[in-house]
């Protein structure tokens, strides 16, 4: 808070923690979408990304046990994602809004496209490293297809997917407050844009705080997930 100190047109420290301790006062009040405490909207914005997640996930992953298993597949579909890796997600927010022609879902579909690239990418690059000594005993043992990804690929991928979900959560945590800026939507994103519209910059501050706590306890619980599903 040393910037506070510096300039007159910050919050100072007591003002920010006489915010943050309102907002904490009654977190989970609800007067209507525009009027809601501050973890009903936290709640919100994490509804959003969780579903976003789930869905990318539940694309990325099998798109990335195909591309790391099968090197015709790689070389056909990693073009694709390495062309669309580096847009913004935020430059899909008008492409979700023609297909859904609603903010909330556009909002979900672009934590969804978030979600996509860093999962698919360590999903192939931890299946393409599947030792020749596991494939060798699955065909000793007469796998089937579904034996060998089941028993196989994916336990000894599965580090690699938890990091690629990792960084794809903490990305999407990033992404849902510009997200909500722009669709005007309930959630901390427009909490924050409501409260310097309003030019409360304690409440920006507070809620910035919210924000950074909320991603690194989510971080901390993948990083004790990623030591459980560790063979190093």
């Amino acid at each position: 808070m040393l910037l506070s100190a510096l300039r007159s047109d910050l919050p100072k420290l007591s003002e920010i923690g006489a915010a943050l301790g309102t907002l904490l006062k009654d977190p989970w009040y609800n007067r209507g979408p525009n009027d809601q405490g501050i973890l009903n909207l936290l709640l919100s914005s994490l509804k959003r990304v969780f579903s976003g997640f789930a869905l990318g996930a539940l694309i990325a992953i099998p798109m990335g046990v195909v591309m790391g298993s099968v090197p015709g597949v790689r070389r056909a579909l990693d073009p694709v994602v390495q062309l669309l890796r580096p847009v913004s997600p935020l430059a899909w927010f008008p492409i979700g809004l023609v297909l859904f022609k609603s903010a909330e879902p556009a909002t979900v579909f672009i934590i969804f496209i978030t979600a996509l690239w860093p999962t698919v990418i360590n999903t192939a690059f931890g299946v393409s490293g599947v030792p020749q000594d596991f494939k060798n005993v699955a065909r000793v043992f007469q796998f089937t297809p579904t034996q060998y990804v089941l028993r196989v690929l994916l336990p000894y991928a599965l580090p690699h997917i938890v990091t690629g979900l990792r960084i794809s959560f903490g990305i999407a945590w990033m992404v849902i407050v510009a997200a909500e800026m722009l669709s005007g939507k309930s959630g901390i994103g427009f909490f924050v844009w409501d409260a310097w519209n309003a030019l409360n910059l304690p409440n920006v501050v507070s809620a910035i705080l919210i924000i950074g706590v909320t991603g690194f306890t989510f971080d901390q619980l993948f990083n004790v997930l990623e030591k459980k599903v560790s063979y190093v």
